[in-house]
């Protein structure tokens, strides 16, 4: 049936466990764990190939602001060369020149004689408020 339990400890010696030394353990627990670090690394590493300074998202904005900043450039490019041709009709242009003195200068050409009138003011597009008058008050 059923043994007695013996819970006296026989006089015998405990066995001589061989102390590791600390460098010993370390590189026990290193190959225990290389797994787990590797998957932690590779993790970081994607992580800063994704958000990092030089990363997927950072070149994105970068590219981003270069097109803006073409754009703009062509832009001021072609605002750039209308003024090119602008100085260009002024410095040679007889038409563009004697547009210019009749229209900003006020001058004409001899025998002419010009008149200038005062331009009527610009109507408001609103309509103004009535004032109310002192007496309205007791209506």
């Amino acid at each position: 049936m059923d043994r007695p339990v013996n819970n006296s400890a026989p006089n015998r010696p405990a066995p001589l466990v061989e102390r590791q030394s600390f460098g010993d353990q370390l590189r026990a627990f290193f190959r225990r764990n290389a797994l787990v670090f590797l998957v932690l690394a590779l993790i970081w590493l994607i992580v800063q190939d994704v958000f990092g300074t030089h990363g997927v998202l950072a070149m994105r904005r970068s590219q981003l602001e270069r097109d803006k900043l073409q754009s703009e450039i062509q832009q001021m490019n072609t605002e750039n060369q209308k003024l090119q041709d602008g100085v260009k009709d002024l410095q040679s242009d007889p038409a563009t020149m004697e547009k210019i003195a009749r229209e900003d200068l006020g001058l004409g050409r001899r025998g002419e004689l010009i008149f200038k009138t005062a331009q009527k003011p610009a109507e408001s597009p609103v309509p103004p408020v009535p004032t109310k008058h002192w007496y309205s008050i007791f209506k």
